[in-house]
């Protein structure tokens, strides 16, 4: 689906649910009964993101973030800020270029085992420290093989993570 970001505030582009086709999606307009907020949506005139309507941020939105592990979740609450503040059409760039990257990485780095690993990086990283270490990659890795490359770019994942106190 072209969905990049949902109406809870979930970066649904880069989600591994969401590339293995295992995610439903919120139901469009008709809204995904299995979800409550997609249906609490219906019930307030039909919202695109939940920011826009006047009862947010409601008690579904307590503790959102410690509610899920899963990676798209972790930072709901700073992701939907920072659509606020971007806009829609900046917002969507940066996560249209981060899918970009992604696919970059899954098609040229991924020895079979890294989808997870990249999926939360692209998530979670800043859009610049993502471009500087695919640029690192693609320079320093052109003789390497791929299961040289897959655990060179997962290696330089993780320095920048403990670098920037990412779990």
């Amino acid at each position: 689906s072209g969905l990049l970001f949902s109406l809870c505030g979930l970066n649904c582009g880069l989600c591994p649910m969401n590339l293995n086709q295992y995610c439903p999606g919120c139901g469009g307009g008709e809204g995904n009964q299995s979800c409550s907020i997609a249906k609490c949506s219906l019930q307030h005139g039909k919202v695109e993101y939940c920011f826009q309507c006047e009862n947010y941020p409601c008690v579904k939105y307590d503790n959102i973030d410690e509610f899920d592990s899963f990676i798209t979740h972790q930072h709901q609450k700073q992701d939907i800020e920072k659509f606020k503040k971007l806009g829609i059409s900046l917002y969507t760039a940066e996560q249209q270029r981060k899918k970009v990257l992604l696919n970059h990485l899954l098609n040229t780095y991924n020895d079979g085992r890294k989808k997870t690993i990249f999926c939360v990086a692209v998530n979670l990283l800043e859009l610049e420290d993502l471009e500087n270490i695919i640029n690192e990659l693609d320079k320093n890795t052109l003789n390497l093989s791929l299961k040289e490359k897959a655990a060179y770019a997962a290696s330089l994942f993780k320095k920048i993570s403990a670098n920037k106190n990412i779990i």
